[in-house]
């Protein structure tokens, strides 16, 4: 099976449609799939139920579907970096399903483990509980989380093999791992495709069967935010 296109457009070629739910990796701007979504901006799709960690920042990563309105709901735990989720949310353009970050994480792991449901301390007696199925377990209340699954997973990585076995590069494995695992289809971008074989199996972050779809991209990689001290306080 060849899993190889030319580029993120072909890509995604039979497999976007308004409403869809699509999980996008990245933490920040770090290892963000910055290829695939500029395909699905250019594709004109709608009304998109986008679940990530946070949405990137104004015209950039994920910001730019926010700012040509393309996403319908976000599904996140951070959202601070952009002014125009904040707009468009605070205004009821935007629907938010908020999560604690642990928790965000292990519904996406759940679901890319095909499991349906779990429980939770985390958000307890907040507004997070409003609504969600209570238990106790050993004189602890816990809140019942569901998993996460997509019809489209978005990744990035740094090395693959033709056959998507991928390797992440340090922080920029962030969120994109469980992803891999929790979409109908993976579409992973990556810096380096190299032939099976070639990548230490042991070092093996995502394992191919996940990856249905793979492209080798461009990145710009931009930068959050920059920091720098003057010359004097170096």
């Amino acid at each position: 099976m060849n899993k190889i296109y030319p580029d993120a457009s072909a890509a995604l070629d039979g497999l976007l449609f308004d409403g869809m739910t699509i999980m996008a990796g990245g933490f920040g701007l770090c290892g963000i799939p910055e290829n695939a979504i500029d395909a699905i901006l250019e594709s004109g799709v709608k009304d998109l139920t986008i679940i990530s960690n946070n949405c990137g920042v104004d015209g950039f990563g994920l910001g730019k579907l926010l700012d040509a309105k393309r996403i319908k709901k976000m599904v996140s735990s951070y959202v601070g970096e952009n002014k125009e989720f904040e707009r468009q949310f605070l205004s009821g353009e935007l629907e938010l399903e908020f999560n604690p970050q642990g928790t965000l994480a292990e519904r996406i792991r759940a679901g890319g483990a095909g499991i349906p449901g779990f429980y939770v301390k985390t958000g307890v007696g907040t507004v997070i509980a409003e609504g969600k199925d209570h238990r106790d377990f050993n004189g602890e209340t816990y809140i019942m989380e569901t998993g996460l699954v997509a019809d489209l997973s978005i990744v990035k990585g740094w090395k693959a093999d033709t056959q998507g076995n991928m390797i992440y590069r340090k922080t920029a494995r962030n969120f994109n791992p469980m992803m891999a695992t929790a979409g109908k289809v993976t579409l992973a971008e990556v810096e380096e495709i190299v032939e099976v074989g070639e990548l230490d199996a042991d070092n093996i972050h995502t394992a191919g069967i996940f990856v249905q779809r793979l492209i080798k991209g461009e990145f710009e990689k931009r930068i959050e935010q920059r920091t720098t001290r003057t010359k004097e306080n170096a």
